[in-house]
């Protein structure tokens, strides 16, 4: 049985990073933007499809391997690290881009939706980092199987997860429209996620925690 510390711990890490810009959260207000809601409630499913992929891997034993080989988990973890502090720089520098102001996108059926934000979703970095980095640190091994406490843990991140990605995509036409106009508020909306992804790079790379094998 999970730990009331624990679930809270992930539900505060998953909104962390779901909050911040990332290529989920680009594909969908993208493709929200240019094809509607519908296009981006596709395209949410096919990412929660990969939020399942991820899932799965980590209750298969992905906690185990980085017990059993510390070096490759502290690689994960300043690769992950490193891969924050580029999209903070991004967010933040000099002519950044706001994730609210996306290209436009051709139309696509929902076939093809569907299967593009799985992708995206199994391509994201910050979800792998998530999955095997932050949330093995929740895992404690008194509180029983590892497997069962990887599934509830992951259960709650892509609960915190979809809900704020379809409150995006609700959204996402209306935060666009009214960021269009007003330049100092996509410049704020920038340095806020860049902070955000700066913050949590640093929690990630100065963490020492390890994960439990099962």
């Amino acid at each position: 049985m999970v730990t009331t510390t624990a679930v809270v711990g992930v539900a505060l890490a998953a909104l962390g990073m779901v909050l911040t810009p990332g290529p989920n959260m680009m594909y969908l207000v993208s493709r929200t933007v240019s094809q509607g809601r519908a296009a981006g409630l596709v395209s949410l499913g096919g990412v929660a499809a990969g939020f399942g992929v991820y899932l799965a891997a980590a209750t298969a034993g992905i906690t185990a391997v980085f017990a059993v080989v510390p070096g490759l988990y502290l690689g994960i973890k300043v690769a992950g690290a490193l891969y924050l502090l580029w999209l903070a720089w991004r967010a933040v520098r000099p002519g950044g881009v706001s994730v609210f102001a996306p290209s436009t996108l051709p139309a696509d059926p929902a076939r093809r939706l569907f299967a593009m934000g799985l992708l995206t979703n199994l391509l994201n970095p910050k979800i792998a980092i998530m999955y095997m980095a932050l949330i093995p640190q929740f895992v404690e091994p008194g509180a029983g199987g590892v497997w069962a406490q990887s599934l509830a843990l992951g259960a709650v991140q892509i609960a915190v997860a979809l809900t704020v990605n379809g409150l995006i995509v609700l959204g996402a036409g209306g935060i666009a429209g009214f960021l269009a106009g007003r330049p100092l508020w996509l410049r704020a909306q920038r340095y806020v996620m860049g902070t955000m992804l700066g913050a949590i790079a640093v929690l990630l790379a100065t963490d020492r925690a390890r994960p439990v094998p099962a």
